[in-house]
C-alpha cells in the first residue's frame, strides 16, 4: 500500500444475468476458494427461491431491500484512556456497512437448517426483506450497544 497516493478501487464488472454490480460484488462474498461457477449457482438458485416466495416481486430489488436492511449505520470500537478501555460508538463508512451485511447474511444462512445454501440463502435473504431473522437481530444488538455506549461518543479519534 502506498503511503503518498490512494490507490483507486478496481472496476467490478456487473454480473452476467442480472447487471447488478452489487449482485457480483455479492456472489464474490459467498465464493469459497475460487469456485466463482458454484457462488453464481448458489446466488442464481437464492434468487429463484425469492421468485417462487414472491411472485409479485423482482428478486434483484427483493434482494437489494434486504441488504439495505441488514446494513449497520453504528459501530463500537474500542478505545483505550489512561488505562481504561471504553466502547466508542462510531459511523461506518458506506463500503463498509455493505460488507458487514453481505458478511452477516451469509454467515446466518450458513447456519441455517435448509437442505441446500442456495434454500438457507434465500430464506435469510427473505427474512432481511421482511425485517425479522438473525441478521436483523445482529444489527439491532450492534445498534443498541453504540446507543448505550453514546456517553464515550466524545472519545472518538
Amino acid at each position: 500500500m502506498p503511503r503518498r497516493r490512494e490507490v483507486p478501487k478496481r472496476v467490478l464488472l456487473p454480473d452476467p444475468k442480472y447487471k447488478s454490480p452489487l449482485l457480483a460484488k455479492f456472489i464474490n462474498t459467498v465464493m469459497v476458494c475460487g469456485k466463482k461457477s458454484v457462488a453464481e449457482g448458489i446466488v442464481y438458485g437464492a434468487l429463484d427461491v425469492l421468485k417462487k416466495k414472491l411472485p409479485n416481486e423482482d428478486p434483484i430489488r427483493v434482494f437489494e431491500t434486504a441488504i439495505d436492511n441488514a446494513k449497520p449505520l453504528l459501530q463500537v470500537k474500542s478505545r483505550r484512556v489512561g488505562g481504561a478501555t471504553y466502547q466508542v460508538p462510531v459511523e461506518i463508512a458506506p463500503a463498509v456497512r455493505t460488507a458487514l451485511a453481505f458478511r452477516w447474511v451469509i454467515e446466518f444462512s450458513r447456519k441455517r437448517g435448509e437442505k441446500t445454501m442456495a434454500e438457507r440463502l434465500g430464506a435469510e435473504l427473505l427474512d432481511c426483506f421482511n425485517r425479522q431473522g438473525n441478521t436483523i437481530k445482529r444489527r439491532e444488538d450492534t445498534h443498541r450497544m453504540a446507543e448505550a455506549n453514546k456517553a464515550f461518543a466524545h472519545l472518538r479519534f
